[in-house]
């Protein structure tokens, strides 16, 4: 009977580094959100070794712990952007926001979210809509805006809470949602219909549109179209803007790291 030969590692290897690794891809496919003897169960080391791990990259701000249960963030991203350099997410997104800037002759963003406010990481202008002062890199609050609704919407419950805490309403015009409990409603609506309108609440005459833009169960961003409030009624919303988002959502998300099948 043969004695089965274990390779040795070199001098140099960091077994802690394998073991990290080990942790964050433990996180795939439907395995989105794991409890501590699932991820050491996964990476075949014990609960506390597990639970060190887990905690350190909630710290460094890799995982969010959501109850018993941890759950990736936006940021893991960072990791795959370091090798897919020539690809980055507004790379992959731009012509896509071209095209759905022509096809409806609106302003198509791109967002994600960043501390207390959405940071736009791609814009394409309609010439003919109202314009605000605002570019890439620039931010906005985003509690007030679509696109940050739909990224606060899609939160895990402690996540919400703890933004929710940190938040300072404000009235900009006269439609602003200025209250706490009010606000939670609405974001509940964006979590069940999977969308976010918001009703001149920033911008006196302006509304936007936005939607999540997903590759798989990771949320990569938001997508946004601002419409001026006379040129979009509900019906041209809910049977052109939404399913036009909506299609080209999915495909930034495909561009970005190919199709999910």
């Amino acid at each position: 009977m043969g004695t089965e030969i274990v390779a040795e590692q070199p001098d140099y290897y960091v077994k802690s580094a394998e073991k990290t690794l080990a942790v964050l891809l433990a996180f795939r496919g439907e395995d989105s959100a794991l409890t501590v003897s699932q991820v050491a169960t996964a990476t075949e080391q014990t609960r506390a070794s597990a639970r060190r791990f887990l905690l350190t990259l909630v710290d460094l701000g890799y995982l969010a712990a959501e109850g018993n249960t941890y759950r990736q963030t936006p940021r893991v991203l960072d990791v795959g952007a370091a090798y897919l350099s020539g690809l980055t997410l507004p790379r992959a997104a731009i012509s896509h926001l071209q095209r759905l800037a022509r096809e409806l002759d609106e302003t198509t963003s791109l967002c994600v979210l960043e501390g207390q406010d959405v940071l736009y990481v791609e814009r394409v202008s309609a010439p003919r809509l109202h314009q605000m002062n605002v570019s890439i890199g620039n931010r906005l609050p985003a509690w007030v805006t679509s696109m940050g609704r739909v990224l606060i919407a899609n939160l895990g419950a402690v996540e919400r809470a703890e933004f929710l805490k940190g938040i300072k309403l404000r009235r900009y015009t006269e439609h602003t949602v200025t209250g706490l409990e009010e606000l939670n409603l609405e974001l509940d609506r964006v979590a069940t219909q999977g969308w976010s309108l918001v009703n001149q609440e920033l911008d006196e005459g302006l509304r936007g549109v936005a939607v999540p833009v997903y590759r798989g169960s990771q949320l990569l961003g938001a997508l946004n179209v601002s419409v001026q409030s006379g040129r979009a009624n509900s019906t041209t919303i809910s049977e052109n803007i939404l399913p036009a988002l909506q299609r080209t959502a999915l495909e930034i998300a495909a561009d970005f790291g190919g199709r999910i099948e």
